[in-house]
Parts: C-alpha cells; structure tokens; sequence
C-alpha cells in the first residue's frame, strides 16, 4: 500500500513521491520545517503526516502557488466552494469547455489572481505544469482529454492537508534569502530550487532564476548559523548528468534519490531511470535511515512526467 502524502493538486516537478526518500535524512522530532521554494509543500505536508516538526514555515516567490496553499490550509471549505462554482462553469460557457479556460487564463492574466482561478488552472492545464510568458503572464494551454480535478477529488486532498498543517503554518512569499535570514538552529531547511540548468535566467516554469554563486553564498550562511538544511539542487537521467555539485567547503553529503523512468526516454524506447541529488548538511548526516519502503513500479511510472520538470 502506498504511504505517499495527500497533495491538493497535481504539481509539475513535486516532491511528494520522493518525500519518503528525503524524509530518510531529517530528525523524527524538530521544531520547524522550513521551505523556502515550496511549490506545492510536498514536503512539509509529508513532515507533518510523520509528525516530525511542530511547526512549519513555507514560503514561495510565487504568490498565487503560497494563496493556494494559504486557503486550503486555513479556510478549505470556502476555497472549495469557489473552485466548485468555477469547475462546474465549464460545462455550461459558451464556446465550451477550453473556451472556458482561456477566459479563466484571461482573467488571471488581467489581475483576478484569485486561490480559485490558480487552482482551477494548475487543475486544468496541460501536465499540471505552470508555465509563463516572458511578460510573466500564465501561458500553459488547457490538457484537452480531460476537465481537471473533480470537486469531490479535490474536497477529500484539501481537508486531508488542512488537518495536517492548520494552525501550525506560516506563509511567505519573498525572496528566499529573506526566509533564510529568519532560519535559527532547531529549524530544519528543505530547498528545492529552480533547477541549475535555468538558474541564472528567467526560465518558462519559474517565476524567476536562482544565481548559483548566490545560493551557495546563503548556504554558507546557513551553516555559520547552525541551521540545518536539506537541498534538491541537480541530477541525472541515463548517462547525462545536470547541474554544477554544490561546493566542498560547504560540507554537505551528496546522496542520489532515484525518482522513477524519465517520460521522455520512454517514448525513445530507452526506459532511462532518472536520479535526483540531495545535499544533507553536516548537522543532519547521522540521521539517515534504513529506507524501509522502496518505491513501487507504479509510483515510478506516475512520477516520470513530474521528474522531468528539470532534468527530462
């Protein structure tokens, strides 16, 4: 049986199916989960299904991925009921569904950057993958073989991650060094950011780029503090490897997850099996454990598309 997280909602590039292998190397009690490139929180709803951290703070640069979060932690029934009202819409807009969807794109684009139309367009949208213009405008097209995420669907996530993380969750969304500096020791840092490949560039799936300099720059800063830390940062798929290692001097462990087949090297024919690295900080290297539950085959197939988000 599988013991993955819930989710809220299908989230290009997730941690949720490797949360099990990263999970291997934090504490089983600390005080605070911080994330701050959260997407879609894999991570810390996955601590907080383990009850490893009392408390969490998640934090992303894009606003409407932490309004979502933010609603469906704090008012799930409110949130539901306008994805609902909008789910349902499509069936009986004029031009039909797609045409309904571009005008929700439409809106969303415009300023009604509302945790409902973000929603219904990550449920809707092609691969549950966000993509944006270079004028920072939402351009993912609608996935045309289904409608999105059932309201029922969706109503049984949302208040399986509300009773997870309500009441114990800060949200933020700033620059990641500005979450860094609220770090102290106790805390636990999970960073999964943009992939190095599009770091130093604004890149169609992020909001904006991360300097490699910089971050290992705030990393250091992270281990002048005492603060432990847990980083997703480069890969591999077959023979290709991507990414720069992170420093030696900042002393971290580098271990390789296997995050399932590469989508892409399926439709080759070639059955690649991609690896994502984790960086664990000095403070947290005595904690690995046994993994007691190895992925299984169809956890690897369902994750293939969302591992290719950086590296497929």
């Amino acid at each position: 049986m599988s013991t993955t997280a819930p989710h809220i909602v299908q989230y290009q590039g997730s941690k949720r199916v490797l949360a099990p292998q990263i999970l291997m190397y934090m504490p089983q009690k600390f005080d605070r989960l911080v994330e701050p490139f959260c997407g879609m929180a894999a991570v810390s709803i996955a601590v907080a299904q383990k009850r490893y951290a009392n408390r969490f703070l998640i934090n992303d640069i894009n606003t409407p991925l932490v309004n979502i979060l933010k609603k469906s932690i704090e008012a799930p029934d409110e949130l539901l009921a306008d994805y609902e009202a909008l789910w349902k819409g499509q069936f009986s807009f004029e031009g039909g569904s797609l045409a309904h969807y571009n005008y929700v794109r439409d809106c969303f684009n415009e300023g009604c950057q509302t945790p409902e139309n973000m929603l219904y367009l990550l449920a809707r949208c092609a691969k549950g993958s966000v993509r944006y213009g270079r004028n920072g405008n939402f351009n993912q097209s609608p996935d045309k073989r289904r409608f999105g995420t059932n309201p029922d669907t969706l109503s049984r996530n949302v208040h399986a991650v509300s009773s997870l993380l309500y009441g114990k969750t800060e949200f933020y969304s700033l620059d990641y060094r500005e979450i860094l500096k609220m770090t102290k020791k106790g805390d636990v840092v999970y960073m999964d950011p943009p992939y190095q490949g599009v770091s130093n560039v604004r890149d169609c799936r992020y909001v904006s780029g991360v300097s490699f300099d910089e971050f290992s720059q705030s990393v250091e800063e992270l281990n002048s503090k005492g603060v432990n830390f847990i980083i997703s940062y480069d890969g591999k798929c077959g023979e290709k490897e991507y990414g720069e290692d992170l420093p030696a001097e900042l002393g971290c462990k580098k271990v390789m997850l296997k995050a399932g087949f590469s989508s892409q090297s399926i439709l080759l024919g070639k059955k690649e099996i991609t690896y994502e690295a984790l960086y664990i900080s000095k403070g947290l290297q005595s904690y690995e454990r046994k993994q007691v539950e190895q992925l299984s085959i169809f956890d690897e197939l369902s994750y293939g598309t969302a591992a290719t988000k950086r590296i497929g």
